[in-house]
């Protein structure tokens, strides 16, 4: 196989269809026109009614028919369009361009107007259980914000581009949940938990890439349920509990010895007692359980020497 073989062997079989401004012509002038004609060829026929019968007549009559004709063709091209939607002008099966523009339009009669919604829509994903990158099963789900940037490539890109958008936005969401995990623990690596702007960017982004054949242009993506799966919900809890326990137990040692540091160099500096090493590590010990304890300790006073 040659190499323009291949390359034509990796073009896709048919081009997609983009967007583009359908050609129309201002409605209300054509819609007061064909009242005009409509009344003429009413006119017509009324004096073709008051003539006898003939040649005259015969061509009154006919000429009331191509009026009416004429008329019905102007009329069956007016195609109103509303705010927030666009019609894709379809000929023969042949795309001819998209009216956005709200208004009264007149195009041709013979040509199909389908009607997109450009308006910006919601999708809320169905809550999917997923492994996270640690093999934990999580509960996910997002609230996707989208429209349709592209009218041509949302009716003939894909089938059912509404259809098309919800499924792309759940596997995109899996992908995601299963790409990170739930919770590091302070590690510095991302997580779902502790990194939601940075994931949530990422899943918009992912999510466009996998819509972008259907012309739909990702707003905004957020999560909305992020959670432990029932069965390993409360071991996961007890653990976080007891991460937090020991990380605020090590604030609270930090905290103490620094307050027995600064005890001891004031008693140094302003020469209020002279202790010796013995002396300072039961000092430092009686300290830190006072300091440290989760109970009030209890008070003892010495009514002798400092050695006894």
């Amino acid at each position: 196989m040659t190499t323009q073989d291949a390359a034509r062997a990796q073009e896709p079989a048919v081009k997609p269809v983009t967007e583009y401004e359908a050609r129309s012509a201002p409605g209300i002038p054509v819609l007061v026109i064909s009242i005009a004609v409509i009344l003429a060829a009413a006119l017509l026929l009324y004096f073709a009614a008051q003539m006898s019968p003939g040649s005259s007549q015969v061509a009154l009559v006919w000429a009331a028919i191509v009026l009416f004709l004429a008329a019905g063709l102007a009329l069956r091209g007016l195609t109103p369009v509303i705010a927030g939607e666009g019609r894709a002008v379809q000929l023969f099966g042949n795309y001819r361009g998209t009216i956005r523009r709200a208004g009264l339009h007149c195009v041709n009669p013979f040509t199909v107007r389908r009607p997109v919604s450009v308006r910006v829509r919601n999708l809320e994903t169905a809550q999917a259980k997923v492994n996270d990158a640690d093999g934990n099963p999580i509960e996910i789900a997002a609230v996707v914000v989208w429209q349709v940037h592209d009218t041509a490539r949302a009716l003939y890109g894909v089938d059912d581009f509404v259809r098309f958008v919800a499924i792309q936005s759940e596997t995109a969401v899996r992908h995601i949940a299963s790409s990170y995990a739930y919770d590091t623990r302070g590690s510095g690596e991302l997580s779902l938990r502790g990194n939601a702007e940075e994931v949530t960017r990422r899943l918009s982004a992912e999510i466009s890439d996998r819509v972008a054949p259907a012309g739909v242009q990702i707003v905004e993506s957020r999560l909305t349920r992020l959670s432990y799966a029932p069965e390993i919900a409360q071991a996961m809890l007890r653990q976080q509990q007891a991460s937090a326990v020991v990380g605020a137990r090590t604030k609270i040692v930090e905290g103490a010895v620094g307050m027995v540091q600064l005890a001891l160099k004031r008693l140094e500096e302003e020469g209020v007692v002279q202790l010796d090493e013995e002396r300072k590590a039961a000092m430092v010990s009686n300290l830190l359980v006072v300091l440290c304890s989760e109970q009030a300790t209890q008070q003892v006073v010495n009514t002798g020497s400092l050695y006894q």
